[in-house]
């Protein structure tokens, strides 16, 4: 008997992580869905049957759940999810609560593996999802010696407040949801600003590349900006390596590679693009172009819905990948 719970059930993330359960013939016996107070008693038709969403209580996590899928945000996690975890089961997380704490596996399934030190697994952030993947297949070839990542995130990644917000600016309306207009504008600004200048979300980036690959020697720099595009984020990867290589070599590793898509005919304008990663599982890559300035050094670009690999799907993924370990339960 496998009992799984969703947190976070009525969100953008929520409703994608159910979606995607399904699409994914993820196999359960009992399904319990939860949300904030506010949106508890909602009714979600799933897989032929009715669901009436709970409000997460400290009552209610303390029931017994073989896994649970948290996506409720931060501070709702760091309450949640131990009690979750003390009481059986395992936590998949989407916050960013728990990505840089000991003990703590950050996952992406085509990368590495959960050790289960503790029953809590951290989501990486979504940017960091899509790039770490080709960074690992050229790690496994070439090793790395530094990554600069420049991001060209949706406003989805903003939920449904950023999606509301990038509409509504086409008929003037104020913004609430970022310091500034994101209609026909670009915000070099994700989360909050840290002393050195750098914001919340590129140092995440930063951090989780280096456990992610499980290289602390990495030299990692991300500059993370909001673009006025619904969904998908890109991302720019300056990607240095420690080995002699070509464009063509990298063109035809990622080519073999089941774990990446390669779009990279720039003479008929084929490359990944935000509008035709959005609603797909892969990640797209492409634009690969050495830079000259740099020794081994190479530009990757990269497309992936952010809701999905960036989020929904590789939580599943991760849901998968730890049912299939033996002695979990």
């Amino acid at each position: 008997m496998t009992k799984l719970a969703v947190a976070g059930a009525t969100g953008l993330v929520g409703r994608n992580m159910l979606d995607t359960i399904d699409r994914k013939g993820i196999q359960f016996d009992e399904l319990v869905l939860f949300s904030s107070a506010r949106s508890a008693g909602t009714e979600v038709s799933f897989q032929g049957k009715t669901y009436t969403v709970r409000e997460l209580t400290e009552e209610a996590a303390n029931e017994q759940y073989d896994f649970v899928l948290m996506s409720a945000g931060g501070s709702t996690s760091e309450h949640f999810s131990p009690i979750f975890e003390q009481a059986g089961a395992v936590v998949i997380d989407n916050s960013s609560q728990w990505r840089m704490v000991e003990g703590i596996d950050l996952i992406v399934p085509e990368v590495n593996e959960p050790e289960l030190t503790r029953k809590i697994i951290a989501n990486p952030n979504c940017s960091t999802i899509q790039s770490v993947v080709p960074l690992k297949i050229m790690q496994e070839a070439y090793g790395l010696k530094r990554v600069a990542y420049t991001t060209y995130q949706a406003v989805s990644g903003s939920g449904v407040k950023g999606k509301q917000e990038l509409a509504e600016g086409a008929n003037g309306k104020a913004p609430e949801t970022y310091p500034h207009a994101i209609y026909n504008n670009v915000l070099p600004h994700i989360d909050v600003f840290l002393e050195d200048g750098y914001t919340k979300e590129e140092q995440k980036m930063i951090d989780e590349t280096r456990k992610i690959l499980k290289d602390d020697a990495l030299k990692v720099t991300a500059t993370c900006v909001r673009v006025p595009v619904q969904d998908s984020h890109s991302v720019h990867m300056s990607v240095t390596v420690n080995k002699d290589t070509t464009v063509a070599d990298i063109q035809q590793l990622f080519d073999n590679d089941s774990r990446v898509v390669l779009e990279d005919n720039p003479a008929n304008n084929e490359y990944p693009l935000a509008i035709n990663s959005t609603g797909k599982d892969e990640i797209f890559v492409g634009r690969i172009r050495r830079d000259d300035s740099l020794d081994n050094t190479f530009h990757v670009w990269c497309t992936s819905d952010n809701l999905l690999k960036g989020a929904a799907l590789n939580a599943v993924q991760i849901l998968e990948q730890v049912m299939n370990l033996k002695g979990v339960k």
